[in-house]
């Protein structure tokens, strides 16, 4: 068969790029002839069951769409180390370099003003260059859902939360988790303890062991990636609303549902975009209706009107009609910070979020 030049070229065109995609079901598929290599930088482990392995497991579904070859280096810690790992990849080959990590911050912002035509993306991060994306999910908004199963269904008024460290992003979940507590349950009131780490479980044992001795929680929450709380909790017979992985069959007797990350909605477009030379650093900030945030499933711990209420709650929220840090919203001394009728900035819940809620007991 012989084929005229313009169907060649055609062809040749298509097959230069690298790329070949279809609709089926009004789902564009990629198919990539070559090989894009990534270095995923973990500040965890890829089996922590929290929040390194929901990194893991959404590359893992897109490396397979998209021919990568993800090289992952887990349990990474201090700036120095870090840069000189980054560097170590980029030599390797690896096209884009992705951290898991706030506290990668300093390490991937020099890296990218040393290697400008390398892609990075910082989940967690808060700066952005021309080669550099910022990104986040609007979490605050599945805490928020999950605080109201928290109120709907403890009977001691007491709901324990383990958090790591006072940053705005934890200050804003334990706040978004309390706002949907006390909308549900005035009576009640959140209890927060401090591990001071997010991997370390020796000091988040300590944390979660200290909380139930000084109060007679019944619903126990955590942001934290080591998942001892977990054991702690199901050990005693505490209720448990996880977080970043739906870790449900591992405490059948005692697991709710968690605020859950999905990824692979982040990182499959974006990917995509830079295989299609259409990358540009921004920050990112993605809200529920983008798939990167849910509520886990329900288990069947959860009754039905529970279910019912938060569920058009969240229907709520997915409406842009609604989000969780509308006014009037009062501290936990008793002072006005949102007024009736006004919205908390962005910027603010990203930067500037240092006060609690109404009803959050710091421990």
């Amino acid at each position: 068969m012989k084929l005229s030049p313009f169907v060649f070229v055609a062809l040749f065109g298509i097959l230069f790029a690298g790329v070949v995609f279809y609709n089926y079901n009004d789902k564009k598929e990629y198919h990539y002839l070559e090989v894009t290599k990534i270095a995923m930088f973990l500040n965890g482990s890829k089996s922590d069951k929290s929040w390194s392995e929901a990194h893991y497991i959404a590359m893992e579904k897109v490396a397979q769409k998209l021919n990568l070859q993800v090289t992952y280096y887990e349990n990474i810690l201090g700036d120095s180390i870090t840069e000189a790992l980054m560097e170590n990849a980029i030599k390797k080959g690896n096209q884009v370099i992705i951290a898991n990590s706030f506290n990668f911050g300093n390490a991937i912002n020099n890296m990218a003003k040393k290697h400008p035509s390398i892609r990075f993306l910082h989940a967690t991060g808060t700066e952005y260059k021309q080669n550099l994306t910022s990104f986040f999910g609007r979490m605050y908004q599945m805490r928020y859902l999950s605080g109201m199963v928290a109120g709907l269904m403890t009977q001691s008024n007491k709901i324990g939360y383990v958090a790591a460290f006072n940053y705005p992003e934890v200050i804003r979940g334990i706040n978004a988790f309390t706002l949907g507590v006390k909308k549900v349950n005035p009576d009640a009131n959140v209890y927060v303890s401090w591990s001071h780490s997010w991997v370390d479980s020796a000091l988040t044992s300590d944390a979660t062991i200290d909380l139930i001795n000084k109060r007679k929680i019944d619903i126990l929450t955590l942001h934290s990636d080591a998942t001892v709380s977990y054991d702690i909790a199901d050990s005693l017979g505490i209720k448990i609303i996880g977080y970043n992985l739906d870790n449900s069959s591992m405490y059948p007797h005692t697991f709710l549902t968690a605020p859950v990350w999905n990824w692979e909605n982040f990182y499959e477009p974006y990917i995509v975009s830079m295989r299609q030379n259409e990358f540009r650093g921004r920050y990112v900030w993605l809200d529920a209706k983008s798939g990167i945030i849910d509520l886990a499933p329900f288990t069947s711990l959860v009754p039905p009107k529970v279910i019912q209420i938060v569920n058009e709650e969240k229907d709520r929220l997915l409406s842009n009609h609604f989000d969780v840090f509308y006014g009037p919203i009062y501290d936990n001394q008793g002072n006005i910070r949102i007024k009736e009728g006004e919205s908390m900035p962005d910027k603010d819940m990203l930067e500037n979020f240092d006060w609690y809620v109404m009803g959050v007991v710091n421990e």
